[in-house]
């Protein structure tokens, strides 16, 4: 019996060290232990034995099983891990791209879109004049975007703005920010509560409105907007601040304008353009005719703005202007079209 059993431990071992996949070891497996295998035989005759051979016996055939058992198991990992590495290579993709050598031509590298760089460009000039750059959140309570802004509910100027409200909490709680003014109140409320006043920032970040896009127009959008709240801030200090960014950013020889408008978050209130850079004055579509650009608009803070936040107006007076980012980049680069930032037209885009 002895001699028997060492005989099936050598033959298990060949053959489990012969298969080679996961599937032949389960053949392999079902010969060892199956009802017809050697093992399950020799367990049959331990009957047959007297009592003291039947117990050794018992005991190697035991020993003999957990060894093969181990065995077993070891080698079903280490092809399990083999087949999962052979599954992984057939499975790789090859993604290098290849250029035939008739096709070869110098690789150019990627870079910033026009507008990211405008935006850039445009932080680098107000930081040189003084200002702090603050961010925000796109998604903003109707407190923040409208009400702390002196449009409460129901207010008509809230129809100067198509807005893209949110599903969340109650009903027009909740939207995307129609511009950045709401980082202005999110910097005066936190100035007042820590007693961090004067302030001088500006904030970049997209905007988004139901506008149907064209020329000038588009859904989702950049803007610029400047707050600066000190002691003895005038209409003047806006206008020269103003007439210095437009030097810096578009050069010597563009004309700007300030035109009376109204907003409600600041009195008085102006609209900033400038020259048609398309046309220089003469009208075209991009200007819709009338030679002139609007960028975007300015004014010094209503006292009802500093109310709602608690800056005492009577101590504080600020100014308040904001620009759109992509206009600003449409006119210096003279482009007719706002549409073309947002086509992906890699031969429009490479000029830049």
């Amino acid at each position: 019996m002895q001699r028997e059993i060492e005989q099936i431990v050598n033959e298990g071992n060949a053959a489990i060290g012969a298969a080679t996949s996961t599937e032949a070891l389960a053949q392999v497996d079902t010969e060892l232990f199956g009802k017809r295998s050697a093992l399950s035989a020799a367990h049959r005759s331990l009957g047959s034995l007297d009592p003291d051979a039947r117990k050794e016996a018992g005991r190697l055939l035991h020993e003999a099983r957990a060894l093969l058992e181990g065995q077993l198991a070891a080698r079903r990992v280490t092809l399990a891990q083999s087949e999962r590495a052979a599954l992984l290579v057939s499975d790789r993709l090859d993604l290098t791209e290849v250029i035939p050598a008739q096709m070869a031509s110098p690789l150019s590298r990627g870079h910033l879109h026009l507008v990211s760089q405008a935006r850039d460009e445009l932080e680098d000039v107000f930081v040189g004049m003084g200002f702090e750059v603050a961010e925000g959140p796109e998604a903003e309570s109707d407190w923040y975007n409208f009400e702390a802004l002196n449009m409460p509910p129901a207010h008509p100027a809230r129809g100067m703005y198509d807005t893209m409200y949110l599903d969340i909490g109650e009903p027009e709680t909740v939207l995307l920010r129609t511009h950045t003014s709401p980082v202005q109140i999110h910097l005066m409320e936190d100035a007042a509560r820590h007693g961090t006043l004067p302030i001088h920032a500006v904030m970049p970040g997209k905007c988004f409105r139901l506008d149907t896009p064209d020329a000038r127009h588009l859904p989702v959008f950049n803007q610029i907007e400047g707050l600066v709240v000190d002691r003895g801030i005038t209409f003047g200090d806006l206008a020269g601040t103003i007439q210095t960014f437009t030097t810096a950013y578009f050069g010597e020889g563009m004309q700007s304008r300030l035109r009376p408008a109204y907003f409600p978050f600041t009195e008085p209130s102006a609209e900033y353009e400038i020259t048609c850079a398309i046309c220089r004055g003469a009208g075209c579509r991009t200007c819709s005719n009338i030679g002139w650009v609007e960028l975007g608009g300015c004014g010094m803070v209503d006292p009802a703005v500093f109310a709602a936040v608690g800056i005492d107006s009577d101590e504080w007076s600020g100014f308040a202007f904001g620009f759109g980012i992509d206009r600003l980049a449409l006119m210096r680069h003279e482009i007719p079209d706002l549409r073309s930032f947002m086509e992906n037209d890699i031969r429009f885009l490479s000029q830049f």
